[in-house]
């Protein structure tokens, strides 16, 4: 199958000074992928190009299987920004039912896709009177118009609560499940690393990582901690059979490489009767984030 969205060797300059060097990905038709990097490191633009409101430099870009920008390509990909912004004055109604008619599709159709996006209560109320959340919403329901192929998503969770941001990937899954491509920026990691397949690290310009968490995980080769609460009694006991650990308030801490952790974890299974419970803590996305973007830096 063609991929949804597909890079080669992307590269754009600004008064001399590259935003984007050579970078290359694709996504997949159903896949999430979350893209990351801190503020300057080419996320922006990227987006910028792909939705043809900038061009590049050199490289090839496809979106749908057509040139970014294209009639085409506008049609099949929805957008939305970080800050969204409508009219005060428009109900939430009348902003979706205008956006429908721009696109040429039914304004009865706006009513469910507010419902679809929560929103459904106050269809009818001003913008004006809405929270951030509430716009974000808006606009999520502009994005699902013409049911896109390709979602591209600017820090989407912005100002949404916590209950807010679970219904919201709620409805992301739904839509991958129905084929939709979806190309996430956000510095929420913890969001992302639970509900994307696959995460893109750019620093500088310069694609530095990518694969599914495990793959990251593998690469970075960062340490694995264990933290073991001993059983009352036992604590002694626990400390002389892993002199490596570090005895702390009610557990002990240890660490240890990516290829010493079934080892490890099979010495303290042994010592189970002395052991109330015991914790193990794989790199965070947070942490392999910090380690590839320090390492590209260095």
């Amino acid at each position: 199958m063609t991929p949804t969205l597909t890079l080669q060797c992307l590269t754009k300059t600004y008064a001399g000074q590259p935003a984007l060097s050579d970078v290359s990905l694709t996504v997949a038709a159903g896949e999430r992928v979350a893209l990351l990097g801190h503020n300057g490191a080419g996320k922006s633009t990227m987006m910028k190009i792909i939705l043809g409101l900038i061009p590049h430099d050199s490289g090839s870009l496809q979106v749908t299987g057509a040139a970014a920008g294209s009639p085409e390509a506008r049609r099949n990909v929805a957008y939305l920004p970080e800050n969204a912004a409508f009219h005060p004055a428009l109900t939430g109604l009348e902003q979706i039912r205008h956006y429908l008619s721009l696109r040429g599709e039914a304004p009865s159709l706006a009513m469910a896709l507010l419902e679809r996006v929560g929103l459904g209560h106050a269809a009818r109320r001003r913008i004006g009177t809405y929270s951030k959340g509430m716009r974000q919403r808006v606009g999520l329901a502009q994005t699902l118009i013409g049911k896109p192929r390709l979602l591209v998503l600017d820090e989407p969770t912005s100002g949404l609560d916590p209950v807010s941001r679970r219904d919201f990937y709620a409805l992301l899954d739904g839509l991958a499940s129905e084929g939709a491509s979806i190309l996430l920026s956000s510095h929420a990691l913890t969001e992302v690393e639970a509900r994307t397949d696959r995460i893109i690290i750019l620093s500088g310009g310069v694609l530095v990582a990518e694969g599914a968490l495990a793959d990251l995980r593998r690469k970075a080769d960062l340490p694995v901690s264990f933290q073991i609460t001993p059983k009352p009694g036992f604590e002694t006991d626990l400390a002389a059979a892993l002199p490596q650990a570090t005895p702390l308030s009610g557990y002990l801490s240890l660490s240890c490489r990516q290829d010493e952790k079934l080892p490890l974890m099979a010495r303290i299974t042994a010592l189970a009767d002395k052991i109330a419970d015991f914790d193990v803590q794989p790199p965070s996305l947070e942490d392999i984030y910090s380690h590839f973007s320090k390492r590209a830096g260095q």
